[in-house]
């Protein structure tokens, strides 16, 4: 076989040949497997394969060092052929291809229905069609911010081409002058239900062109064509190249060319005996079954997010004399952090909200870092994924109803590809104000409680804002940050000075008392938290002790605090959320797990609201302080 790295311009002879050879075996493989788990996608794998064995072979990758730095990115973007990139892989000599077969859709085994990063080899798990072409993008970007010598290529379907993602992410591509990266388009003109001409035509060569990509067309049975196209994509430094491969779905055996019923299911042993038979490969069926009956040898490989050991600077305090918005402090703090760490790979994305997210000083700070990718946050979401596993500190910033609400598949995809997105959105709850219902996002806590490994905080101020984001920027993992919109007074102690000023340390997961209290607790976090304060001084003066617990962590909420609170005859949960998945939610979770009696009363939002200015709105749902404190002294004083 050739050397690594596509530096010769063609194939010889004897590579052809050999792959040529390996291509019809493993198609006698890929039947095997889908036949033995009665489910999978053979079709597609089939007409994939050449392409498959093309880059595994022949890219720079080491098989014995499946995460070695140097290696070019292989991204699988029709996630579902994952028959074929499983074989590929096992033939270029990442694991045991009977391992593969055998153990291929089994529970417990590294070799599921669709490509995920555990398998050696995969770059980024896919399958929800249209993702693959954004984490390519992310991988390139993040070759650019380290300095990594390495080319990005990316597999993709011709089903998946009209999805708008994909039109996202071909456009970012050339605005960031991407030419290290080439994707692969198999066009084998059939998915689940028909041909694509039928279903959603869509000219892909015209698309890619139309957005300044370099356009090839080649055989994608055709080894030698294969190798070619791409070895001319590399030789073009002036821009991204698309090659366009002509294939045949189920190729190799007649029965199964070009029929969209062999897109998804595996086949009988009656036609696996006739498709082994007509490809001239010998049935290993029976040998594979056996082999399932034991344990997948190939163990599942992953890749903890790196912790950054980073210099934070000097934290910011803020005062009484300004009040101040918790956006503003979050992007203040994010230029020191890029100024304090000057060799730290960095990259923010933006969707054409800088002025809003305040992640132009960044931008004048790190031009080379901030990628500003339009009003395109399904792709900026992804790319942030990939940047993130690419080793580079990234952080997305946007809108809550974009960044969370918007993208939550795609940020459902970072979780299950362990990424570390540091996600900052802003004008969260009702907070957003006059912008009105659309921009309303009242499901931050809620929509991130449903994944398993994101992390959100929750800051009450500017002075916590300013000291979570330098906190929370070099822990590993996915973390929202999530702030709302307006100017914020700065929360004071009791004795009057900043709460969370000189000498406050963020923790995830510790929660605060701004105040004590004897008649119950308000627990709070975010917007709200300083009226809910205001609320108990006022209780206070009129003899009614109420403590105050600021929540700054709500998916993870402090043991301490909560025995400390739940002691207490009530606990009155303030939050600019709705009130069932948010805050209270996780307060009645607690409760209900530790087996404490707790009287919790939800007091958030119950539906959505007109557009206003914040303070109205929040006054219009109870959450000013006057309101919080209104509901606090029926509850202390048993009054109806």
């Amino acid at each position: 076989m050739l050397e690594r790295g596509f530096v010769d311009p063609a194939l010889d002879d004897a590579s052809a040949a050999e792959l040529e050879e390996r291509a019809r075996l493993i198609r006698g493989a890929i039947l095997t497997m889908t036949t033995l788990a009665a489910s999978g996608h053979p079709g597609g794998s089939m007409s994939s394969l050449e392409i498959y064995l093309t880059l595994y072979h022949c890219a720079n990758l080491d098989p014995t060092r499946p995460r070695w730095e140097g290696r070019d990115r292989i991204v699988v973007s029709h996630g579902h052929t994952s028959p074929g990139v499983y074989c590929a892989l096992a033939d270029a000599g990442f694991f045991s291809l009977e391992d593969a077969v055998a153990h291929f859709r089994q529970a417990g085994s590294v070799f599921e229905g669709h490509v995920e990063r555990s398998v050696p080899g995969v770059e980024w798990g896919t399958g929800n069609l249209g993702q693959g072409l954004s984490a390519g993008v992310g991988f390139a970007l993040a070759a650019r911010l380290t300095g990594r010598d390495y080319r990005t290529f990316v597999a993709m379907s011709d089903g998946e081409q009209h999805k708008g993602q994909v039109a996202e992410a071909r456009r970012l591509a050339v605005k960031e002058g991407l030419s290290d990266l080439t994707v692969l388009v198999d066009c084998n003109g059939i998915q689940i239900s028909g041909h694509t001409k039928d279903i959603m035509p869509v000219d892909i060569a015209a698309a890619f062109a139309a957005d300044g990509w370099g356009v090839l067309h080649v055989d994608g049975h055709d080894v030698r064509a294969v190798y070619a196209a791409i070895a001319e994509a590399l030789g073009d430094t002036s821009r991204p190249v698309a090659v366009i491969a002509r294939t045949i779905i189920g190729k190799g055996v007649s029965f199964m060319e070009d029929e969209a019923e062999f897109h998804g299911r595996g086949l009988t042993t009656e036609e696996y005996d006739r498709a082994v038979a007509e490809l001239g490969v010998s049935s290993t069926l029976e040998s594979a079954r056996e082999r399932r009956g034991g344990v997948t040898l190939t163990p599942a490989l992953h890749r903890r997010p790196r912790d950054w050991a980073l210099d934070t600077a000097t934290p910011r305090t803020y005062t009484r004399e300004k009040d101040t918005d918790n956006r503003s402090a979050w992007g203040s703090a994010l230029v020191d952090l890029a100024e304090a760490n000057p060799d730290t790979p960095m990259a923010v994305l933006d969707c054409d909200l800088a002025a809003s997210v305040k992640t132009g000083g960044f931008a004048l700070a790190r031009p080379a870092g901030f990628v500003q990718c339009g009003v395109g946050e399904h792709n900026a979401a992804a790319v942030a994924g990939a940047l993130s596993v690419a080793d580079v500190l990234t952080f997305f910033s946007d809108f809550g109803v974009f960044g969370i609400d918007e993208v939550y598949n795609q940020q459902r995809l970072n979780d299950i590809n362990e990424a570390s997105v540091k996600l900052a959105v802003t004008h969260c709850g009702l907070d957003v104000g006059e912008d009105g219902k659309t921009h309303q996002c009242l499901d931050y806590v809620g929509a991130l409680r449903t994944m398993f490994g994101w992390k959100i905080i929750v800051p009450a101020d500017p002075n916590q804002t300013d000291r979570a984001v330098r906190a929370v920027a070099g822990v590993a993992g996915c973390v929202a940050i999530a702030m709302g919109r307006s100017k914020l007074p700065v929360i004071l102690a009791s004795g009057g000075s900043p709460l969370f000023g000189d000498g406050y340390t963020f923790e995830y997961g510790r929660a605060t008392w701004a105040r004590e209290g004897a008649d119950g607790v308000i627990m709070t976090m975010g917007t709200v938290a300083g009226a809910a304060v205001d609320a108990s001084d006022l209780l206070a003066e009129h003899g009614i002790s109420v403590g105050v617990c600021i929540v700054s962590a709500p998916l993870a909420l402090d043991g301490e605090a909560m025995e400390r609170a739940a002691a207490a005859p009530w606990i009155l949960v303030a939050e600019d959320h709705g009130w069932r998945t948010g805050l209270w939610a996780s307060v009645a979770e607690w409760a209900t797990l530790e087996g404490v009696a707790v009287k919790a009363v939800p007091h958030g939002v119950d539906g959505y609201q007109s557009s206003g200015d914040a303070r109205d709105l929040l006054t219009r749902v109870g959450l000013d302080a006057v309101s919080i404190a209104a509901r606090a002294r029926t509850l202390a004083t048993g009054s109806a």
